[in-house]
């Protein structure tokens, strides 16, 4: 019974670890939603969109602005309006969002090794 529980409880401390690191970096801090916005546009090979990534965390269009208004004000996403329908907002990668997600793997990677 004991096993099971440890075996349970070995990645929400995993996660624990990776974010008390990150917060005691000397990087940006971001919350759930702005890091679910930022990991979904990093690890998924499709081009993302407002209206696409307020569906697939099932939130609304306004959040999803809120949360891009920081990303991009960090420089970890971009925007621009989509030249086939003006009415969309693309969600573009940057940079400085690839060194982020990087530095989230290394964390991850020296929490696993613990």
């Amino acid at each position: 019974m004991t096993t099971k529980k440890n075996s349970c409880e070995q990645p929400i401390m995993m996660l624990q670890n990776t974010i008390t690191t990150m917060v005691r970096q000397d990087r940006p801090d971001l919350s759930a939603r702005q890091l679910a916005v930022f990991l979904i546009c990093y690890l998924n090979d499709t081009v993302q969109t407002v209206r696409g990534l307020a569906a697939a965390l099932k939130v609304s269009k306004p959040a999803i602005t809120r949360a891009l208004d920081r990303l991009e004000e960090l420089n970890l996403l971009g925007r621009k309006t989509d030249p086939m329908d003006r009415r969309s907002v693309l969600v573009q990668r940057t940079e400085e969002g690839y060194d982020y997600i990087r530095n989230i793997q290394s964390i991850m990677d020296d929490v696993a090794k613990q």
